[in-house]
């Protein structure tokens, strides 16, 4: 019989099968809760700390107290992935609100959920070209700053779900949301630069982006390169003349992006600057510093 994987919940170890929430719980009826998505590459949590610092950002944000601290919650994640042996994977880290009643009122939840699953999963990243996608600009506009902002990354997902719907209807890969003024804001889940006369272009957190972990480190990456990046507000004009458009995301990777709304960007596929940033940023997710060990933190424990 194949052995299930195992499912941290609220400080213990249950079966997958077995890995349940109370459908009173305010995550669940409500959206209320915080997540992060974190990849592992051969044996290292890529950008931990970034993403432990990010959930309880998030958490500070929405006046959720997280029963663990920064540490211990370091220690699930990881221990999370020792208990099913794995190298390679896709981590989800959830916090919500925890069990309350039928009602809104969040101070009637006494005991915040945390739950973290842990799934093998392969990078895509080599010394390939990246896959290229097909966008589509979306007429559902990203929330605002002033409104349940992407700054937060909740568990409310359905302005994502709505674009990725719509795109999907109109054959799109995925979609492109502008903000309330009309500028480019994110894909539905992940970031999205353009490359315009050798210059990298990404919109600002101004535009009610979430923060991304991989958005960051690609930044850095093209200034280690020598490859200007500027952040500012960006049009829908600009990535239709744009030279090269790329998605990045921590689940995405990083993608190219060969046509948006039927108009073909470049010339419809993964341009050099992408390729090269592609290849770079698949030996950055695998250098040592770049991550939290594993099973070299294990060893040190005992």
């Amino acid at each position: 019989m194949t052995k299930e994987p195992l499912i941290y919940m609220d400080g213990g170890f249950v079966e997958k099968s077995r890995a349940v929430v109370s459908v009173f719980d305010h995550g669940l009826l409500y959206g209320d809760g915080i997540f992060e998505g974190i990849r592992a590459y051969n044996g290292s949590v890529f950008r931990l700390v970034d993403h432990i610092d990010r959930l309880y950002d998030s958490a500070k944000s929405i006046r959720l107290k997280i029963p663990l601290t920064k540490h211990e919650m370091t220690e699930a994640v990881l221990e999370t992935m020792r208990k099913n042996q794995l190298r390679d994977a896709y981590i989800r880290l959830v916090v919500t609100r925890g069990t309350g009643d039928l009602g809104v009122d969040p101070t009637l939840c006494k005991n915040p959920t945390t739950f973290i699953i842990a799934e093998p999963m392969a990078s895509h990243l080599g010394p390939r070209a990246p896959k290229v996608l097909k966008m589509a600009v979306s007429s559902y506009r990203r929330d605002a700053v002033d409104a349940t902002s992407h700054e937060v990354k909740s568990l409310n997902y359905m302005n994502s779900i709505l674009a990725k719907m719509e795109a999907n209807s109109a054959g799109a890969d995925d979609a492109i949301l502008l903000d309330h003024r009309g500028f480019v804001s994110e894909a539905s889940v992940t970031n999205i630069f353009l490359v315009k006369d050798g210059k990298v272009v990404t919109p600002s957190k101004a535009a009610g982006i979430l923060h991304g972990i991989t958005r960051g480190r690609i930044i850095r990456l093209c200034s280690d390169l020598g490859v200007e990046v500027e952040e500012r507000d960006v049009t829908p004009f600009e990535l239709t003349v744009a030279d090269e458009v790329f998605i990045v995301g921590t689940k995405s990777e990083l993608a190219a992006v060969g046509s948006i709304s039927g108009s073909n960007v470049g010339a419809g596929g993964a341009g050099p600057l992408t390729v090269r940033l592609y290849q770079e940023f698949s030996r950055v997710v695998q250098r040592p510093e770049e991550g939290t060990p594993v099973y070299e933190a294990a060893a040190e424990s005992v």
